[in-house]
């Protein structure tokens, strides 16, 4: 009998080879989509732990400094102590290769007599003199794998960029390890030695830090904070890795849960699957009842095809998710550039856990959406199975059921919603609630709608107007699973295109309010929204005193320890500014600069930062100066856009007093009444001369240039809600497919009576146009409630950002156009199957 039911089961997917092919075709969509999204955004962090772990080694701890670092006496007098732990120099930081692929390196300066205990890349061969390194000045050590990527040679010369500056270094020798693990985390690495890596990173005579071993652990930490100079710190070192994790959890949760839409509304495409499966077979599946065959053996028989879909369908989507992740990973890679940290990324990571993960999630997606399907087909008798009009009398009994249970949906993902807590999961729960909400009253709002649509389609179009709006009724069961997955797609689509646009205006506006200078003056950064590359000593008042500018401020972007944790911190001159350009959201702005200009222990702090540190005006928080760790009153927190991690920001003077770094990050110029900007620029290029390659731009330029930053952002964002469109429209073309397929013999009658090909090509036209419409309509206002959660509920417990929503109706508009050529699109080829069709072939089938 089993064999019987495996025959019949794999007779019937093979009888329809397209359905069978959408349906493995939208698991396949939707699994890929997650596991790419998962893969890329992990190999973006596994490169960066692995490039970390190299340049760590073996250290438990390390000695840190202020903004500048530590000097070098710190290490000298801490290797004449007595009890003196195992200790190494390090100078770290980045340049960008001027020829090859022009990747971002990684240079790690260190003191090779001091490496042996933390660092041993010398396993494997050496090509070229590696003592070179000790005995002459500029050369470096570089992996075999980057000297190829590069296109240099050992004894060859690699031109590098650092903060707009140009040095020329030396490949000594080329490095290639046997493991694995190590090849990979030196293909970013420059290898020199502590004086070459001060010269070329503008460090001369200061430490990065210092590596230590403490193998007593934290007491033995704790004795050496005891004995050390002020403004030294020591941390653990695996407090980095730490620290990225969080700064990119709430990016790559929002990257996953919107892939995760993506495969909720394949899962209706497979509910449509299996449930046409059933329809279709009702006849056969009764008699099989009538035979003896029992209600578990058709309840298995049911979910064990859905298995086998689901288990080709998860495999192909694991495949098609590693290619697809190859072509996501750059954009990703990009994001974290611009907005957290400098990584390079040269391949992707295949974790098994992410694949295990797909894997689970594709299967476990299948069953559940055929768990319905199996069960009617199950629970049915006989003689109730074998009538045509069950199903659709038990879609249209269910549908007020169904609606009130989705207001009830709707009643909890709205409390989650509101509910009183920054976690980000309840807020996710609550938000796809609302999405199995809106769906489950599909059913109930088509069958109203498709009953008032009946007298406008009549008027319109006669009586094929009329039966295209009630057949839309008539097959509820199939309509309203297509409905609802057009519906959820077009929706996402709204609600992210809302979310994105809004988040664009709000950001162009606080730029409009924040860039009121008209010349900025920069070297150039790695990192898009943290230049914190300094300008070459002098440069800046020749650059401050430029004909022509009437007023100018200076701005220092660095990276001070708060109770720990590196944040960003900006030390701003308005000594000769004729605006300071922030908006507070707490605090008055004239109070607010009274007391900063007053005193010496008070700071501004950045929206962001003070949602994730909660912190308001009051408050107090604990930096690591160079004098020691201090606390700092906040006066006031600003609206900032620039950063979702947080920053902080003090006047120059009060930087000056806590710290000894004098660098500046860029200058600000005010033009004079009636001087033309243009000519500022110019003016400022002149008198910089060839000393420091610098970034010159005006007010415009680099409004332009922030937002290119804002939209590569969001472009990681606008390809999921492409492939989302995609299983929507694959799901769409399986669902009509499935119901004019399904009355075929419906139609052949028609034909027989006299309905012409054209005349049935245009009832299925009408028919998924009208389909079409309702989706547009039904998507615009939970696109709208989608967009809302977004902007004030998931943005903000994200990132702590205000937000304002505009709703556009152009949005709107191109929701509706979406709804609508999707429909029409995945309707040509049923009406075209069933205009073609020879009615007496489908009326002896009967």
């Amino acid at each position: 009998m089993t064999n019987l039911l495996v025959r019949s089961s794999l007779r019937h997917l093979g009888r329809h080879p397209w359905l069978t092919a959408l349906s493995l075709l939208g698991i396949a969509l939707g699994v890929a989509v997650v596991v790419s999204i998962d893969l890329a955004s992990g190999s973006a962090l596994r490169a960066f732990e692995r490039s970390t772990d190299a340049v760590a080694g073996r250290a438990t701890h390390q000695l840190v400094g202020g903004t500048s670092g530590l000097p070098e006496a710190v290490y000298r007098d801490l290797r004449l102590r007595p009890d003196a732990p195992v200790s190494a120099p390090v100078v770290e930081g980045y340049v960008q290769a001027a020829v090859g692929d022009r990747r971002t390196l990684t240079v790690l300066g260190v003191d090779p007599f001091a490496e042996t205990p933390f660092r041993d890349y010398a396993g494997g061969e050496a090509v070229g003199d590696v003592g070179a390194l000790l005995t002459q000045p500029g050369t470096v050590l570089l992996s075999a794998r980057a000297a190829r990527a590069l296109g240099v040679e050992a004894g060859g010369v690699l031109p590098v960029r650092v903060e707009g500056r140009e040095a020329s270094l030396r490949v000594a020798a080329l490095l290639a390890p046997e493991d694995e693990d190590t090849a990979r985390a030196l293909e970013a690495l420059v290898l020199t030695d502590l004086s070459t890596a001060q010269e070329v990173l503008g460090r001369v005579g200061r430490l990065t830090r210092v590596d230590l071993r403490l193998p007593g652990g934290e007491a033995q930490a704790d004795r050496l904070r005891a004995t050390l100079p002020t403004g030294t710190e020591v941390v653990r070192a695996s407090a980095r890795a730490g620290t990225v994790e969080q700064m990119t959890k709430a990016f790559r949760t929002n990257l996953t849960a919107l892939s995760l839409l993506a495969l909720v509304v394949g899962m209706f495409l497979i509910y449509n699957t299996m449930t046409f499966s059933v329809v279709q077979r009702r006849g056969l599946l009764g008699r099989l009842r009538a035979v003896g065959i029992t209600r578990g053996e058709l309840f298995a028989l049911v979910l064990g095809e859905a298995l086998v879909l689901g288990m080709v369908g998860t495999v192909a989507g694991l495949l098609l998710g590693i290619l697809l992740g190859r072509g996501l990973v750059g954009l990703i890679t990009q994001t974290i550039n611009d907005l957290y940290f400098v990584v390079s990324v040269r391949g992707l990571a295949l974790e098994p856990f992410t694949l295990a993960k797909g894997l689970a999630l594709g299967l476990g997606a299948t069953l559940l959406a055929a768990l319905v399907p199996a069960w009617e087909a199950a629970r049915s008798a006989p003689a109730t199975t074998l009538r045509r009009s069950t199903l659709e009398d038990v879609s249209r009994t269910r549908a007020p059921r169904l609606a009130l249970l989705g207001l009830l949906v709707l009643a909890g993902g709205i409390g989650l919603l509101g509910w009183p807590t920054q976690a980000l999961v309840p807020a996710y729960a609550g938000l796809f609630a609302v999405l199995i909400g809106a769906a489950l009253l599909v059913p109930w709002v088509t069958e109203r709608l498709s009953l008032f649509a009946a007298v406008p389609l009549g008027l319109a179009f006669g009586l094929l107007g009329r039966m295209a709006a009630r057949g839309v009724r008539t097959s509820l069961s199939r309509t309203a699973v297509a409905l609802a997955a057009l519906m959820v797609a077009v929706a996402t689509t709204v609600g992210v295109g809302l979310m994105v646009s809004s988040f664009r205006g709000t950001v162009l506006s606080w730029l409009e309010a924040s860039l009121l200078a008209d010349v900025f003056i920069s070297p150039p950064s790695l990192v898009a929204r943290r230049g914190d590359s300094t300008l070459v000593p002098g440069l800046v008042e020749r650059l401050r005193t430029t004909p022509g500018a009437s007023g100018s401020s200076t701005l220092r972007v660095t990276r001070a320890r708060v109770n720990g944790v590196p944040t960003d911190l900006l030390a701003v001159d308005f000594s000769r500014s004729p605006a300071r350009p922030y908006r507070f959201k707490q605090g008055d702005e004239a109070a607010v600069w009274r007391e900063l200009d007053a005193s010496t222990d008070a700071l501004i702090v950045s929206e962001p930062f003070a949602f994730h540190r909660g912190v308001g005006v009051g408050d107090t928080v604990q930096l690591a100066t160079d004098r020691g760790p201090h606390d700092f009153r906040v006066v006031g927190v600003y609206f900032d856009y620039g950063s979702d991690v947080g920053t902080m920001l003090m006047p120059r003077a009060t930087y000056e007093h806590w710290y000894e770094d004098r660098g500046v990050s860029g200058v600000a110029l005010y033009a004079a009444p009636g001087q033309d900007v243009d000519a500022l620029v110019a003016s400022v290029r002149e008198r910089a001369g060839g000393e420091q390659a610098l970034l010159v731009r005006p007010n415009r330029s680099l409004r332009q240039a922030s937002m290119e930053v804002f939209d590569r952002t969001f472009t990681i964002t606008q390809v999921l809600r492409l492939l989302a469109i995609g299983v929507a429209f694959v799901g769409v073309l399986s669902a009509l497919m499935s119901l004019q397929l399904e009355r075929a013999r419906e139609f052949a009658v028609l034909r027989a009576t006299g309905l012409t090909p054209r005349q049935l090509w245009g009832l299925v036209s009408l028919q998924t146009g009208l389909l079409g419409l309702l989706a547009g309509l039904f998507s615009m206002p939970l696109g709208v409630g989608l967009a809302y959660i977004l902007v004030y509920v998931i943005n903000q417990r994200s990132f702590g950002w205000t937000l304002r929503l505009a709703v556009t109706p152009e949005t709107l508009g191109q929701a509706m156009l979406l709804a609508l050529v999707a429909s029409a699109l995945a309707g040509l080829y049923p009406a075209w199957k069933m205009a073609r069709a020879n009615p007496a072939l489908a009326l002896r089938e009967e």
